[in-house]
Order: C-alpha cells, then structure tokens, then sequence
C-alpha cells in the first residue's frame, strides 16, 4: 500500500511563501513523476507542478518564476516552495505519484488527501 501526507499548507498574506511537502510511505522502489495539482472552490483540480524521477520539471504558466518543484528520491518526498503568493493560488493543494514501483508490484495515480493554502491579508 502506497500512502502520501503533505505537510505545509495554512494561511498567508499575499506575497508571502509557503512550502509544501510530500512523503510517500510503503515498500516502494521507485516514482516516476511526482507532482502537485490544486482545486479551488468550483473549479476542477489542475496541475501546479510535476517533476519525473530523473529531474524533469514542468509548471502551469501560473506557477513559472513563483513556484518550483523539488524532489529527494532517496526519502521519496516532493517538495513545492510557493513564494509571491496571490489569493488565486488559494485553493486544496493535492500530491500526485503517477507511477510507483512496490514490492507487490505497479500502482498508478496515488493521491494525497490534499492540504490547503489561503491566501488573504
């Protein structure tokens, strides 16, 4: 069984950071690509972020130059620092393992339960 906890999410005024962090838990020998993805309030979740296993990064055009995406493999974590915060980037931000290798086998698109970030003054 995979498992994913983020960590990091609260409040914060507008221009403020934040950084999130995910670890993922189980027997697992690899992730491919790890990624951040957000819902806002009557909105569809979409995609913040994702990094592949090999350093890969890729950003919605409203995360380039704010935010940026990291990963330790050896401890299966992935990082979003969050800086120029701005009450659009509130929302339920969720991490994604799109595909991991365990012990009894493949898992595809694990989910966090998501942490959320508000921004408001």
């Amino acid at each position: 069984q995979v498992q994913l906890v983020e960590s990091g999410g609260g409040l914060v005024q507008p221009g403020g950071s934040l950084r999130l962090s995910c670890a993922a838990s189980g027997s697992i020998f690899s992730i491919y690509a790890m990624g951040w993805y957000r819902q806002a309030p009557g909105k569809q979740r979409e995609l913040v972020a994702r990094i592949t296993s090999g350093g890969s990064r890729n950003y919605a055009d409203s995360a380039k130059g704010r935010f940026t995406i990291s990963r330790d493999n050896a401890k299966n974590t992935v990082y979003l620092q969050m800086n120029s915060l701005k009450s659009e980037d509130t929302a339920v931000y969720y991490c994604n393992a799109g595909t991991v290798v365990t012990d009894l086998g493949v898992v595809n698109d694990v989910w966090g339960q998501g942490t959320q970030v508000t921004v408001s003054s």
